[in-house]
């Protein structure tokens, strides 16, 4: 067991979790790696999440835990920041209060780290998918490559690949607290973090993962990575803007060629999900980057005549993915 080394700071984010946040946490407590800072937010949750929170703490018997209550929701991006300026540890996980680590995983994380070079800034590894009672659904690796969305994992200097691929069970990250310091924590403008965080750490800092198992994730109704985007979808405006910032950070053709292939999907998704002014904003972006293809313009004339079409999405997806 080890006992001493660097400070691992847990960020908690509790958003009606009242079910699932007791086994999170335990599992928090319950690592085999001790030198951890626990740190809950709860974001002002509709159910009795911050009642169970607090027993909790008080049943642990820690008086060393910070605790949160936001008392309006603010979103999960500002929860996070709000927990990540009382952080002091070495490394940052950002833990989902839905999800459950393996008791070894801050071990075998911390000690992964200690290998590195300092030029990597994140780490991570697979995960177990399961559903809202924890059955099986599949392995995360296991699941990109059956759906032949990657063949190999990358690692290293990821930034082209963050760009056109999924690949990175955020739940699994740990991360250099310099990096989310030189970074400014989150983007409190977006809806979504992942992809933002990727695109701009993955500038500067390396990326490394191991194969192991190391969180169990749940896949529930209303968890963000759920299925598809809907009408009116917040995320397709976040990922337009983190576009955009990748737009200033491409430095070769090859990288610009990979934002091109991810604002082409996402035009197509705009079309096809009636996001119609996201897609008006893909379309220009992709016009200042090259000149426009012929299914582009296809995409872009469904969008000008808003055409209905989302339910013809949706059959697909659950046809192709299901």
């Amino acid at each position: 067991m080890v006992m001493q080394g660097p400070l691992v700071s847990v960020i908690c984010l509790c958003y009606n979790h009242a079910q699932f946040v007791e086994e999170a946490l335990q599992s928090v407590i319950d690592q085999t790696y001790k030198n951890i800072q626990i740190i809950i937010v709860d974001d002002a949750s509709k159910d009795n999440s911050a009642s169970v929170i607090r027993n909790f703490i008080e049943r642990s018997g820690r008086s060393d835990i910070h605790f949160l209550p936001l008392q309006a929701n603010v979103g999960n991006c500002k929860a996070f920041n709000k927990g990540f300026a009382l952080a002091t540890g070495d490394y940052i996980i950002d833990f989902a209060t839905d999800d459950i680590m393996v008791p070894e995983r801050v071990e075998k994380q911390v000690e992964f780290f200690g290998k590195l070079n300092h030029s990597v800034g994140v780490i991570f590894s697979d995960a177990i998918y399961v559903t809202s009672d924890r059955k099986f659904l599949y392995n995360h690796f296991d699941n990109l490559i059956r759906r032949k969305l990657i063949r190999s994992i990358p690692e290293g200097d990821v930034f082209k690949d963050v760009l056109t691929t999924y690949f990175i069970s955020s739940p699994t990250m740990m991360i250099r607290k310099e990096v989310l310091d030189e970074l400014g924590g989150y983007d409190e403008n977006l809806a979504y973090e992942d992809f933002d965080f990727w695109v701009r750490s993955a500038r500067k800092y390396r990326y490394n993962y191991t194969i192991e198992k190391l969180t169990i994730v749940r896949k529930t109704p209303e968890s963000m990575s759920t299925g598809w985007y809907k009408i009116g979808d917040r995320q397709l405006d976040s990922t337009y803007r983190v576009c955009r910032k990748a737009q200033k950070l491409v430095r070769n053709e090859s990288e610009e060629k990979a934002l091109i292939q991810r604002v082409r999907y996402e035009l197509k998704q705009s079309a096809f999900s009636e996001n119609f002014k996201e897609g008006e904003s893909f379309y220009t972006l992709l016009k200042e980057l090259t000149s426009p293809a012929w299914e582009d313009t296809f995409y872009y004339a469904i969008i000008q005549l808003k055409l209905p079409l989302a339910f013809l999405r949706n059959v697909y997806n659950k046809i192709k993915f299901n």
